[in-house]
């Protein structure tokens, strides 16, 4: 097992390889839309899903078939697909200086409490790859529904050095 306090003192790409994450191929559109755009040094992504290759990897709702812990890792997965656009479209994870906002968005039954829980699967995702300093706040909403009825999208916003 690696050391996080060690895999910190690197950079994103070094983390990634040190923690043994293997990204997924870079997620393509769905539909009318590109992964990614850039205004200034902020980088604003699609909504990144639980998906590798356009399939899913979760279907259904956080506390109706699925439990937290499966949120949670549909959470990882869309966090991984994000961090395999921001590389794709980046070049390298090493030009991140910040992760500006993250908003985590998942599909509920309408009774479900534990929706920080869940988002702590991207949270810990993004703090493993880019340490302590680079994250940001979130924002963490149960919605009805998302897209291809997965339970999670997320919304990433990150600063670049150029």
């Amino acid at each position: 097992m690696v050391n996080p306090q060690k895999a910190l003192a690197a950079g994103a790409e070094r983390r990634l390889q040190e923690l043994g994450i293997t990204l997924p191929p870079p997620p393509t559109p769905f539909g009318a839309y590109v992964e990614a755009t850039t205004t200034g040094n902020l980088v604003f992504f699609s909504g990144m899903l639980p998906v590798v290759g356009h399939e899913p990897r979760h279907i259904g709702r956080v506390g109706g078939t699925l439990t937290s812990e499966d949120g949670r890792k549909a959470a990882e997965t869309a966090t991984l697909s994000a961090l395999a656009a921001a590389r794709d479209y980046l070049g390298s994870l090493d030009r991140v200086v910040k992760v500006v906002k993250l908003g985590v968005y998942i599909a509920t039954e309408g009774d479900f409490r534990d929706h920080p829980k869940v988002a702590d699967g991207a949270s810990e995702m993004l703090l493993a790859v880019f340490g302590k300093e680079k994250l940001s706040g979130r924002v963490v909403l149960g919605v009805a529904s998302l897209p291809l009825g997965v339970p999670i999208e997320l919304e990433l916003v990150i600063e670049i050095q150029d």
